[in-house]
């Protein structure tokens, strides 16, 4: 359970006041030990909670007096951003570090600019991209899926989507419709934010999965829905179902505010746009369940509509569900301090900041994988036997060997015609690269072990 902050009926000031005289009278020579506090963030620059802070003190510190001391430094840098809920509540943050890190990396390496320029480096753009996209929007589907408790494994799931088969359960029901959402979502990026997206996109993510359960691109209409934590207690009420509509269509003409003006005060980054909408949807709670998965793909859609094109190779999922925990406790250390939602940007942004790593080092890897193949490639000898797109599918599958490829496939996905396609897949196996079996009415290839190449190649 959360330790709920102090001092929550008193202004930052008075609580401050009154912490500060307590502090002159029972512990005075202590005063600078309190005052030292007086700062939004600790000496690693995390914004903590009371629920946090509180077992990070020495023991002869007061931490409600602390608690006191923090909060009123905090107040004075706290700029308002929207306002949320039913009673309507003035939603705050400030720039922390992590956030401050985040922004700028989401700058230097996720627009479209940043990615035209590293994909040039890789060369043979287009078609690669073609490829990592679609493994990006498998990775968020079932990652975000496996979050809301879909039990269905990484591989089975690839699988499934790869080989485009039915889905046999209702967890491959879930993870289908967040891939089809997602797909939906950067189709979507030029809309504006409406009632009809938002309902569209549960509709799209949810249906069939069960239909009774999830009433598919319905909001709520009780308040029976709750959110439960561990030993089921309740860890959030979402506001009245009464005037939902009103409050999320309000809160979208904040979204569809341009807000990109930096000469003004009422300049506010898209990530820190695209962060509020993934908590807005969480706080309101509009469905009856399916609500994380649109909140988080509502967060790409506007990431997307942004040019923040990237994000197609960032799956923030992945990490969320390695931590749900810290993730719901984001939610309520915002809801349970007076709806400061710092709390929840930071941790998505200290989660962001890892993303991207992971999205450079996979570039960085796929470079590396290109260069040290093209070298294998000219000194083997086997360079001049592989035509352009024989060399794109072998570095794809290198890269992902589980990557599957057919005919079809890669004629829509390399932009060529049908013969070309079959030419160059027939090509590889002809060389002993590839390996082709029968699934069904078409042929499957697939790229051999580095053994069985180097074995082939030899003979």
């Amino acid at each position: 359970m959360i330790k709920h902050p102090p001092f929550k009926d008193q202004t930052p000031t008075a609580a401050f006041l009154e912490a500060f005289a307590e502090i002159n009278e029972r512990c005075p020579g202590k005063l600078m030990e309190y005052i030292a506090f007086q700062r939004p963030v600790d000496e690693k620059g995390r914004y903590l909670h009371f629920d946090e802070m509180r077992y990070r003190l020495k023991p002869e510190l007061n931490a409600e007096w602390v608690w006191a001391v923090l909060r009123f430094s905090r107040d004075k840098q706290l700029t308002p951003l929207v306002v949320l809920g039913d009673p309507a509540v003035t939603c705050e943050y400030l720039q922390t570090p992590a956030i401050q890190q985040a922004l700028s990396m989401v700058d230097r390496y996720t627009s479209a600019s940043a990615l035209d320029l590293m994909s040039s480096k890789i060369g043979e753009k287009t078609q690669l991209n073609h490829y990592l996209i679609n493994d990006l929007i498998e990775d968020e589907a079932i990652s975000s899926s496996q979050l809301e408790g879909a039990a269905t494994t990484t591989l089975v799931a690839k699988e499934m989507l790869k080989r485009k088969r039915k889905p046999r359960t209702p967890d491959e029901k879930m993870i289908l419709g967040n891939f089809m959402m997602m797909q939906f979502a950067w189709e979507q990026r030029h809309q504006p934010l409406s009632i009809e997206l938002i309902t569209d996109l549960h509709r799209i993510g949810v249906e069939g999965i069960d239909d009774a359960k999830y009433t598919p691109g319905r909001f709520r209409r009780t308040d029976d829905v709750v959110v439960v934590g561990k030993d089921n207690e309740i860890v959030h009420q979402p506001p009245p179902a009464t005037a939902l509509k009103e409050r999320l269509r309000h809160f979208a003409g904040w979204i569809n505010t341009c807000h990109d003006d930096a000469e003004s005060n009422a300049y506010i980054h898209t990530l820190i746009k695209a962060i509020t909408l993934h908590f807005t949807i969480g706080y309101e709670h509009p469905f009856r369940d399916g609500n994380g998965r649109v909140a988080r793909g509502l967060f790409y859609w506007f990431m997307f509509k942004h040019d923040y094109t990237a994000f197609r190779y960032i799956a923030i999922s992945t990490l969320l569900k390695k931590a749900p925990l810290q993730y719901g406790k984001s939610y309520l250390y915002t809801e349970t301090d007076g709806m400061d939602l710092t709390y929840f940007i930071d941790y998505q942004s200290r989660i962001i900041v890892r993303a991207i790593r992971g999205f450079l080092d996979t570039y960085q890897k796929i470079r590396r994988d290109i260069e040290a193949f093209d070298r294998w490639l000219w000194d083997s000898g086997l360079y001049r036997q592989l035509n352009d797109k024989q060399r794109m599918l072998f570095n794809i599958a290198k890269d992902d060997h589980d990557q599957r490829f057919t005919v079809r496939g890669v004629e829509k996905n390399l932009g060529c015609s049908y013969n070309t396609a079959a030419a160059a897949l027939n090509g590889l196996v002809e060389l002993g690269l590839f390996r082709k079996q029968k699934e069904g009415r078409e042929w499957v290839y697939v790229l051999l072990d580095k053994q069985a190449i180097q074995k082939s190649w030899k003979s």
